[in-house]
């Protein structure tokens, strides 16, 4: 009888252990996946340890060649709020100045964002209050995301203010757009000015992305 009854209480327990058992596993392989997702991600303090950690005047050609190109996909593999805190702490450029011109032009093709020349074109085709409204929202969602990465302590390698003073408009530059047109203004514009407006354009991208400026 009492084998019995073990047998009973066995039979019972069993398919509460057996999901028990797959709780924890299922638990297990979240947590796993969450680290393995969180070490995977690129952030702007990686890519920085990486620039940091290459010198471009010792490698050969083609190792520059090589070295770019995976900053390059470090770059696009960012999120929007990582990739604003690298534009914004100018990690990039510490490479770029040592770039060839023709080294230029390909790093910026390339880490150009997907849409960037239909953007240029549909912003053209706006009125002019219009540009400057979209220009105004770029710049506005520019200076807040400056501000709440000033509030985080820094991290950036190097820049101990964090490094989040990058570039904007100033008043003489919007005048020049207005005049000759963004997209005219960006393809007669030389590497160095591209690489320095990049923040701004993108920040103008996402604007136009979201219909901003074409609500009342």
């Amino acid at each position: 009888m009492a084998v019995y009854t073990r047998d009973m209480l066995s039979s019972r327990w069993r398919p509460l252990i057996g999901i028990g058992a797959a709780i924890v596993f299922i638990w297990i392989a979240a947590v796993a996946g969450f680290r393995l997702a969180a070490n995977s991600r690129m952030t702007a303090e990686k890519v920085a340890a990486y620039v940091a950690s290459v010198d471009l005047s010792k490698l050969s050609a083609e190792e520059r060649a090589r070295a770019i190109r995976e900053l390059s996909e470090k770059l696009n593999a960012m999120s929007i709020e990582e990739r604003r805190r690298a534009r914004f702490e100018r990690t990039a450029l510490r490479w770029f100045e040592q770039m060839t011109e023709a080294e230029k032009g390909a790093f910026l093709e390339a880490t150009m964002p997907a849409g960037f020349k239909q953007m240029l074109t549909s912003f053209e085709q706006l009125p002019e209050d219009k540009r400057q409204q979209a220009i105004d929202n770029a710049l506005k969602r520019m200076r807040e995301a400056r501000a709440r990465m000033s509030s985080e302590p820094s991290q950036a390698l190097g820049r101990p203010d964090g490094g989040t003073n990058g570039p904007a408009l100033s008043p003489e530059l919007q005048a020049k757009i207005r005049t000759i047109g963004l997209q005219s203004f960006y393809s007669q514009s030389s590497a160095q000015t591209k690489a320095e407006l990049a923040p701004v354009l993108e920040e103008l991208q996402r604007v136009m992305e979201s219909g901003r400026p074409f609500r009342r």
